[in-house]
């Protein structure tokens, strides 16, 4: 399982985090959230939920882990436009700027027909899923409220929530993604993985955890620095991204 997601990533996830699962189901109601008999406080849910409004208020850190082999570091301000994202798989990978309008993108991955220079990106051109804007509720590389709208079950006990979620309802987004395996299916476990969470003492998700089980390996979202400054260098003699970078932005390959 572990070899298959990050063989998936380095064929063609460029601006997220994904792992492939084994068999998938039909088409079940989308998942409620419960709340556990002995739970005091809201909707555990609707605590997660709330715990992530920082995003459009604050500048933040996000550090997304699969199974300690790939990993992503995001540095975002969506207040005064400024972001810049690595990402590494083995060693390799790519970095993202953002600056107001203008994303760049430099890459050591041997994409083809994409070269190692920094690139100027068309943000239009990026798939829908991936796409990178400062807008409200559209810039989070953690990619949270995917994994949130995807729990099944939780119950809360002070600053931790745990529950279960369906992984077949996470989707795909920058951040933690499920994809099917080879069968174009998921197993029937992926729709009661466990999870854990934490807010901090103001409320805000700091960390979001998958714990490896039933096929899928460790996976992991962590918030912090909150309000630290997020200064990001224009690089100099960047050209536009040719063509072919952008199918194989996402979860093509």
């Amino acid at each position: 399982m572990r070899r298959a997601a990050l063989a998936g990533i380095a064929a063609g996830t460029i601006l997220l985090l994904g792992f492939a699962a084994g068999a998938r189901s039909g088409d079940e109601p989308a998942p409620v959230a419960t709340v556990s008999a002995d739970a005091a406080t809201a909707n555990p849910a609707d605590l997660l939920r709330s715990g992530t409004r920082f995003v459009d208020q604050t500048s933040f850190r996000v550090d997304v882990d699969i199974a300690s082999q790939a990993t992503t570091v995001s540095y975002t301000d969506n207040v005064n436009k400024r972001a810049v994202a690595t990402v590494s798989v083995s060693g390799r990978g790519i970095e993202i700027r953002m600056i107001d309008d203008v994303v760049y993108m430099k890459t050591d991955l041997d994409l083809p027909g994409v070269g190692h220079e920094w690139m100027s990106l068309d943000p239009a051109r990026v798939p829908s899923d991936f796409a990178l804007s400062f807008a409200a509720g559209k810039n989070d590389p953690g990619g949270s409220a995917r994994l949130i709208n995807a729990v099944v079950t939780a119950q809360a006990e002070g600053l931790h929530v745990t529950g279960t979620l369906d992984a077949t309802r996470v989707g795909a987004g920058n951040g933690i993604s499920f994809r099917p395996g080879r069968t174009g299916t998921f197993p029937d476990s992926a729709h009661d993985q466990p999870f854990r969470a934490t807010l901090d003492d103001q409320g805000r998700l700091v960390s979001f955890l998958i714990p490896g089980a039933n096929g899928f390996p460790n996976a992991s979202v962590r918030y912090s620095e909150f309000g630290a400054a997020v200064e990001v260098i224009r690089p100099e003699g960047a050209v536009a991204a040719p063509d072919a970078l952008y199918p194989q932005l996402g979860l093509g390959g």
